[in-house]
């Protein structure tokens, strides 16, 4: 193996541009923020995935439907990822699955009346996590620009 150098210095990404360092740094939060929310949920029996599609259900305009391509949208996982996920809830009790009327290509996805009893369940425990991790995990400058991002 070749040498390797050593230095008294803490060691250190230096990224070739300041968004590439913005970049980093706004993954690095979320990861340390998702890592907090997945504990909370934990005892819900639920992933941070899986609570935001309930979510994205439960609070959607059409009494708990949307189609299967639209919730895989409005959550940050790949169609494919979604389908086994909606599969877990639908076998929980959580979801049902059925086929659009007019076309029958078309899925969609129902909460169920224990998955909105689930959401809400695991909501304030999603919420008081989201709350502590963006007071405790956050810099200054991070912090700043995610609350002016939530202001629109």
């Amino acid at each position: 193996m070749g040498s390797h150098a050593t230095s008294a210095t803490e060691p250190r990404i230096d990224e070739p541009s300041p968004l590439e360092a913005r970049w980093r740094s706004l993954r690095l939060f979320e990861a340390r923020v998702r890592e907090r929310l997945e504990r909370a949920l934990e005892p819900h029996g639920l992933t941070c995935s899986e609570y935001s599609a309930l979510a994205a259900l439960h609070y959607s305009n059409d009494d708990g439907h949307l189609r299967q391509q639209f919730l895989a949208e409005a959550t940050p996982i790949n169609q494919s990822s979604l389908s086994r996920m909606v599969e877990r809830l639908e076998r929980n009790g959580l979801t049902e699955r059925y086929h659009c009327a007019n076309d029958r290509r078309g899925v969609y996805t129902q909460i169920t009346d224990t998955g909105r009893a689930r959401v809400e369940e695991a909501r304030q425990s999603y919420v008081k996590a989201l709350e502590r991790a963006l007071a405790e995990e956050a810099d200054d400058e991070v912090r700043a620009r995610f609350v002016d991002l939530l202001k629109g």
